[in-house]
């Protein structure tokens, strides 16, 4: 009860506050004027008895405040006090406002995209019910993420963990729903998918494991919300329209709701097919093939189940398929990860890359921590005449301590919204970017109620970090040596301050961040001049599926041998020609190969996992991709003729043991085919900048037929003018098929976004990084020149020499310069790992790097003091002399 009756007291004094001041104001005129009864009656006047009294008593506002903060009632107004004073505080100081608001934008703006990124493709969940039940099933022994269709009925139907498991691929295809061809982007989806991702469509229905019936037996679509926006133009009627997807027609069931993008972040398909399509949409089928992986699986955990347990499961059922099916399954494991990244396909460098980004933008808002600390540091000593003066007239430490936080919180808040506005128009930029060319592929990493929490929160603890910096100075604070020396403090010290400790970890925080950007643009520049294994520029890449267009079989390679002649028929073309894939793309196959003493086709028994690539004769040439030893492709090398192959050097070396042993021996593929080689060329990259060397082999795609195209012509004339050129000849050949044309260095895009996205974000954290150190080093500069400036006048007056009088005015700041530096690149040469592992071919010793960044921070320094130093040398003696 006394609790509650002291609650209660607590609210009505603050709630009340007039009542309650009245009644105080009342309580402690009675003492006073008890007291001066008593004395009037010794015999005193009346007007010396209260005078008396008053004395007696004291400091009436000071007692008068005590019983206000001891009621609770000054709680509000204390509070509102404190927020004026600060606001007139700052206002007053409209350059320290402006650079301390601006410098915590800087490092809040970083830290608030990095996060909308780290929430986007980490924390936050796909956009589906039930999120947090779903779980990617996955390959654990191999460096792939998919699985075969067979496998994936016998783990769909044989596990205990799950409540459905679903899959899918991704795969281009031609939509015409309007009498164009257009080439577009679907999933291909088993008929449960929708079902185990728990969605509802937004119009019509979605198709369901009852709609199949067989191969090519369920024609229907789904259109995703935005295809349906943009080409049907909201039309609800479009439910049960017939279009057609490869020349086979098909009907649209229904649209997806929007937001959803499928079961991946970063795809966005136009739309979605039923897998038992395959054949129809990809112009060939692995449905019944164990060994061809190409699919995800995704399933939903039933209650109850931890992961580790349906992980226990899944390898006993693998174990057993492996039994059972010892030519494709023999050693298989499985593990479970989250969705949204295929798996650890992506997530794994993506987790790694944003982890390594989101220490770096941590440092960035450490930097701005010490800078603003050092700068509310300088601003202290120069309010200590004013610190002094409130002392003296009997204000508490703690309550000039509140308002020197309540300044830094107004700050850090200002410096929040400043950076949450630039944070949110970047994040929007970034959501609209569509890093890889004529592909759905971008990262909505639009902020959310996450992003403005962890904002906030960064705010009130930033400002908390660098509002407590002052705190010593006020408690230790002496009043009457304040008011006798104010904030003239021209005396010289050795002792190393906290605001040289602040300065000297900016300066090393800046150095990483500088070390790490050049890091990355080093690294950038050499997987720009890495040899490939083909030369990209001056070549035109055409992308197309003659399947999409009606052709199968022997039809399919006649128009591609047609599509081939008519390019090289264009003036300026020097060379053309085909392939099923391109290296470097996202499409990339490999297969197992044997030597040819083998005669158990097993995958343990493999000589080694080959990069396979079917090619058209000229390819190669088409490529520029040289020819070491032997002879390449040609038009003889058709089904009917030997199988022959054209391998690189590291397939040479690894089968056997070198290039000149390869040219004329064999090999064996799939099912035990022998395959002579009949060349030699360089080693390239196939799948990542960044991979080891891969043995490749070049087929003849005329005896591996694949419809498939992508065509490579190259020309000396303008993009423009041959793109025109080529778009007419395909046209003229076959009205009704969809292609793409772009130039290959474009489409080199998809390779090297890794390493452009490291270079731009580490670049730019590089520049926040040397922006927070030159704002730092000005400040303590200049602090240093103003409260040293009558030593510097009487120095010059003296005769000192400008080397000396620069060295009296900026060395300990040139020093800290220094040292901070020194200590920034050591921990990025401890770095090397981390910074190795974010951006391909990098390393901070390289000496191009070492000398970057010691030429940045000297360049940085230079710019931070030059204004203090002309100052110091522009100090009059006769001036400051008279002022003072």
């Amino acid at each position: 009860m006394r609790l509650l009756d002291a609650c209660r007291s607590r609210v009505s004094a603050i709630f009340l506050r007039s009542r309650t001041h009245d009644e105080m104001e009342q309580e402690l005129r009675a003492h006073i004027q008890h007291r001066a009864d008593d004395l009037e009656k010794t015999g005193i006047s009346r007007a010396e008895a209260e005078r008396q009294a008053r004395v007696e008593f004291g400091g009436y506002e000071h007692f008068k405040e005590e019983c206000h903060e001891q009621s609770g009632a000054n709680v509000v107004d204390s509070l509102t006090h404190d927020l004026r004073y600060a606001s007139r505080v700052l206002r007053k100081s409209p350059g320290f406002t402006m650079v301390a608001i601006m410098t915590l934008a800087l490092g809040i703006g970083a830290n608030a995209v990095v996060f909308s990124i780290l929430n986007a493709l980490v924390l936050r969940p796909v956009n589906v019910p039930q999120a947090q039940n779903l779980y990617v099933i996955q390959p654990a022994s191999t460096g792939s993420s998919t699985e075969s269709y067979p496998d994936y009925l016998d783990i769909r139907d044989r596990n205990r963990s799950f409540t459905a498991i679903a899959g899918y691929e991704m795969a281009p295809a031609g939509l015409n729903s309007d009498g164009t061809p257009a080439q577009i982007w679907l999933y291909e989806a088993t008929g449960n998918y929708f079902d185990v991702l728990g969605v509802q469509p937004y119009l019509g229905r979605f198709f369901h494991a009852s709609d199949e019936h067989g191969a090519n037996s369920a024609p229907y679509l789904v259109l995703s919300y935005g295809y349906w926006k943009s080409h049907f133009f909201g039309n609800a009627n479009v439910v049960g329209r017939r279009v057609r997807l490869n020349r086979f027609t098909y009907t649209v069931l229904g649209v997806a709701p929007p937001g959803f993008r499928g079961s991946e972040l970063f795809f966005s398909p136009d739309i979605w097919a039923p897998l038992v399509d395959e054949q129809q949409v990809e112009g060939g089928s692995d449905l019944t093939s164990r060994g061809a992986r190409g699919m995800w699986l995704v399933g939903n955990l039933k209650g109850g189940i931890t992961p580790s347990q349906a992980s226990a499961d899944l390898n006993d059922l693998a174990a057993s398929l492996a039994k059972e099916h010892p030519e494709d399954d023999a050693g298989m494991r499985l593990k479970l990860s989250r969705p949204g990244l295929l798996g650890d396909m992506l997530g794994g460098p993506v987790r790694a890359f944003v982890t390594g980004l989101m220490l770096l933008s941590a440092l960035v808002l450490l930097a701005a921590c010490a800078n603003l600390g050092s700068l509310f540091a300088a601003r202290a000593g120069d309010r200590g005449r004013e610190v002094a003066l409130r002392l003296a007239l009997g204000s508490s430490r703690g309550r000039i301590l509140r308002q020197l936080l309540t300044e830094a919180v107004l700050v850090s808040l200002g410096g929040s919204a400043l950076g949450i506005v630039g944070a949110v128009a970047l994040l929007r930029v970034i959501s609209a970017w569509q890093p890889v060319p004529d592909i759905p592929i971008n990262v909505p990493v639009n902020p959310d109620l996450r992003t403005y929490l962890a904002a906030l929160v960064l705010a009130l603890v930033s400002g908390l970090i660098f509002g407590l910096v002052p705190a010593r100075q006020v408690l230790k604070a002496d009043p009457y040596q304040g008011m006798k020396m104010g904030s003239q403090t021209g005396a010289r010290s050795e002792r190393i301050s906290l605001r040289d400790i602040l300065l000297a970890l900016e300066i090393a925080v800046c150095a990483v961040l500088v070390t790490a950007s050049l890091v990355a643009v080093r690294g950038m520049v050499r997987s720009l001049h890495s040899n490939f294994g083909f030369v990209p520029i001056h070549a035109m890449q055409v992308c197309t599926d003659v399947d999409m267009g009606g052709h199968h079989g022997e039809d399919a390679a006649i128009l591609q041998r047609r599509i081939l002649e008519a390019v090289k028929g264009i003036p300026g073309v020097s060379a053309a020609g085909y392939t099923n894939r391109v290296p470097l793309n996202l499409g990339w196959s490999d297969n197992t190969v044997f030597k040819d003493s083998a005669t158990d086709y097993k995958i343990s028994n493999a000589a080694a996992d080959a990069m396979e690539y079917n090619v058209s004769p000229g390819y190669l040439g088409a490529a520029e991709t040289t020819l070491i030893a032997g002879r390449d492709l040609t038009w003889n090398d058709t089904k009917d003729a030997p199988r022959v192959a054209v391998v690189n050097q590291e397939f040479a070396r690894r089968l056997f043991g070198s290039e000149a042993n390869a040219i004329g021996s064999h090999f064996k593929i799939w099912n035990g085919v022998r395959v002579l080689v009949i060349g030699v060329v360089e080693d390239g990259k196939y799948k990542t900048l960044s991979e080891d060397p891969q043995p490749a082999m070049f087929l003849s795609i005329l005896q591996s037929p694949s419809s498939e195209t992508f065509l490579i012509v190259r020309s000396d004339r303008g993009t423009a003018e041959i793109t025109a050129a080529l778009e007419r000849n395909l046209r003229a050949l076959n009205t009704g098929l969809p292609f793409s044309i772009s130039t290959w260095s474009r489409e080199l895009n998809t390779a090297l976004f890794s390493a452009r996205a490291a270079s731009m974000a580490l670049g730019v954290l590089g520049v926040l990084g040397a922006m927070l150190a030159i704002t730092g080093i000005f400040g303590l500069a200049a602090y240093s020149v103003s409260k040293r400036l009558r030593e510097l006048g009487i120095r010059i007056a003296l005769g000192a020499k400008r080397r000396e009088v620069l060295s009296a005015a900026l060395g300990r700041v040139i020093r800290l310069l220094a040292a901070g530096s020194a200590v920034g690149l050591v921990l990025g040469l401890a770095a090397t790992k981390l910074l190795s592992f974010i951006v391909y071919q990098a390393s901070p010793r390289d000496p191009a790097v070492l000398g970057g960044v010691i030429f940045c921070m000297t360049l940085v320094g230079l710019m931070a003091a030059w204004i203090p130093a002309q100052r110091a040398l522009g100090a009059d003696p006769l001036v400051l002399l008279r002022e003072e």
